[in-house]
C-alpha cells in the first residue's frame, strides 16, 4: 500500500501546521525533508518520540519544524506515522507538504488516513464515523455523543447483541448438521430469552434514535409573528449578536435571516423570517409567504406575541399555523405593561415562555422548555447512540429478522428455519459495524471525510 501525504489541521494560518504521512515508508519519507537538530536520523527513533529540527528544501533549511513518529501497529491508521509541525502560514505549509510528496508520497483522498485505521482493525465503521461527526460537531451534546461512539460505547452494544446472536446460531447449527453427534439441543425457553434480550437491545437503540438526531444535527426552528413583536429581538438574543435589524419600523425584515446557534446542549439552525400581516408592498408579501412556508417546514417553532399589546388577526392566525406542531409561545415584552390575553395563547399552546428579549431575560427559561420539549432535558448523550440513518437501517432489519425467529419459535417451526433468521439479523449487525459491509459502502463513508482526516 502507497504511502499517503496530507494536511491534517485548518486551511487558514494558525500557530502551528501539520502534515500527516502514514505508510510503510512514512519516517523515511519525514527523514528526507526534515534535518534533527543533534544530527540523528528519524530512522533511529521509536513510536511515541519526537525530534525537533528544520524543514530542508533543496538544500536550504525553510522553517523550523517538530516531527511526531508512531510506529505500526501502534498509531492512528495502524502504519508507520509521521506527523510534521511547522509554523502555521498557509505557504510554509504548503511547501512542506510538496516537498513529501516530491519525496516519494502520495496525495490522500479524503478520510484515507482514518479508512485505513479501520481496513487496519483499529476502529470499527460505527467509530470511524464518529470522527467525522466529532470534527463537525458544534453542540456539546453532540461532541459528547460523538466521542462516546468513538470510545465503542456503540460498538459494545452492537457486539453484545451479534454474540448473543453468533452463540445461539452456533449450537443450532451444530446441533442440525450432526444429528448422529452427542450435542445438546438448545431449550426452547433458552432460545426466546436470548431472542428476547436481543430484541429489547435493538428496541432501546431505535427508541433514542429521534432524540439522538436532535443532538447531533441540531434543529430547524422558525421564529414567527407579526410585526415588532420582538423576533429579531429574540434572534439576536440567542446569538448574541445584531444578527438582525431591530427598529420600531414594521416590516423591517423582509426574507429569511438564519443562524445557528447553541441552545444548552443543543444546536438550532434558526430562521428569523418577515413580520406576519397583510401588506401591499410586494416585496415584503414574498418573504410573507417564505414565513408561513418555513413554519410548515420547521421542525420547532418559536412563536412570539407581544404581551403589551392585545391579540391582532395576525396572532391568531399564527396560533392556527401552529396546531399540530412543535411550538413554543414566546410571549415578549415582560418588561411593559401587561395587555394582551396570554389566557388564549396558554390554552393554544402546551408550552410557554415569558421574555424580555430586550432586556436580555428569559434566555434560561426558553432553554429549559425547549429542551424538555424536544425531550432532551435528561438525556444522557453518552448513552449508546444510532448515528445516521445507515446505522437505523441495519439496527431496524437486524430488529425484523429477530422478531420473526421469535415468531417462528412461538410457532414452533423447526430451527434450521429458525436460524436462517438468526444469521439474517446477525448479518445486518456486522454490515453495521462494518464487518461484512461492501467496498462501496465504506467508499462511500469515507468520501464524505475532510482531507487529512
Amino acid at each position: 500500500m502507497s504511502t499517503i501525504a496530507a494536511i491534517s489541521t485548518g486551511n487558514a494560518p494558525g500557530g502551528i501546521g501539520v502534515i500527516r504521512i502514514s505508510g510503510d515508508n512514512a519516517v523515511k519519507i519525514a527523514d528526507s525533508v526534515f534535518e534533527c537538530s543533534d544530527k540523528s536520523s528519524l530512522a533511529e527513533l521509536g513510536g511515541y518520540r519526537a525530534k525537533y529540527g528544520h524543514i530542508v528544501i533543496d538544500g536550504e533549511q525553510q522553517d523550523d519544524a517538530v516531527v511526531l513518529v508512531f510506529r505500526s501497529p501502534r498509531s492512528y491508521t495502524g502504519e508507520d506515522v509521521a506527523e510534521i509541525s511547522v509554523h502555521g502560514g498557509m505557504l510554509s505549509v504548503q511547501k512542506t507538504l510538496d516537498a513529501v510528496l516530491k519525496a516519494g508520497a502520495v496525495p490522500a483522498g479524503a478520510g484515507e488516513f482514518t479508512k485505513r485505521a479501520f481496513i487496519n482493525g483499529k476502529m470499527d465503521l460505527t467509530q470511524a464515523e464518529s470522527v467525522a461527526d466529532i470534527i463537525s460537531a458544534q453542540g456539546e451534546a453532540e461532541l459528547r455523543a460523538s466521542y462516546s461512539a468513538l470510545q465503542g460505547r456503540l460498538s459494545k452494544s452492537i457486539n453484545a447483541v451479534l454474540e448473543k446472536l453468533l452463540d445461539v446460531s452456533s449450537t443450532m447449527a451444530a446441533w442440525v448438521d450432526y444429528p448422529d453427534e452427542e450435542i445438546p439441543e438448545l431449550e426452547q425457553n433458552e432460545l426466546v430469552k436470548t431472542l428476547e434480550f436481543c430484541k429489547a437491545e435493538l428496541e432501546s437503540l431505535l427508541s433514542n434514535y429521534d432524540k439522538g438526531q436532535t443532538i447531533r444535527t441540531g434543529v430547524d426552528t422558525v421564529i414567527a409573528g407579526r410585526p415588532n413583536v420582538g423576533k429579531s429581538s429574540l434572534m439576536n438574543m440567542l446569538t448574541g449578536t445584531d444578527k438582525s435589524i431591530v427598529t420600531h419600523i414594521e416590516g423591517t425584515t423582509r426574507d429569511i435571516v438564519e443562524e445557528n446557534v447553541r441552545l444548552g446542549s443543543i444546536v438550532l439552525h434558526l430562521k428569523d423570517t418577515a413580520g406576519l400581516r397583510e401588506s401591499g408592498d410586494i416585496v415584503e408579501n414574498i418573504g410573507i409567504e417564505k414565513a408561513y412556508k418555513a413554519i410548515e417546514d420547521a421542525q420547532l417553532v418559536l412563536a412570539v406575541f407581544d404581551s403589551s399589546a392585545g391579540l391582532t388577526d395576525e396572532d391568531r392566525k399564527l396560533i392556527d399555523s401552529c396546531s399540530g406542531k412543535l411550538a413554543v409561545a414566546v410571549i415578549n415584552k415582560t418588561d411593559l405593561e401587561n395587555k394582551a390575553d396570554t389566557a388564549i395563547i396558554e390554552n393554544a399552546f402546551d408550552s410557554v415562555v415569558y421574555i424580555s428579549a430586550k432586556n436580555d431575560e428569559g434566555l434560561d427559561r426558553l432553554e429549559e422548555t425547549v429542551c424538555g420539549l424536544l425531550g432532551v432535558a435528561d438525556f444522557d448523550s453518552t448513552a449508546p447512540l444510532l448515528a445516521n440513518s445507515r446505522q437505523k437501517q441495519h439496527c431496524e432489519n437486524a430488529l425484523a429478522s429477530v422478531c420473526e425467529a421469535l415468531d417462528g419459535a412461538a410457532l414452533g417451526i423447526t430451527y434450521d428455519a429458525i436460524n436462517v433468521m438468526i444469521d439474517a439479523a446477525a448479518d445486518e449487525l456486522l454490515s453495521l459495524t462494518g464487518k461484512k459491509a461492501n467496498a462501496e459502502v465504506v467508499n462511500s463513508i469515507f468520501s464524505k471525510f475532510c482531507v487529512g482526516k
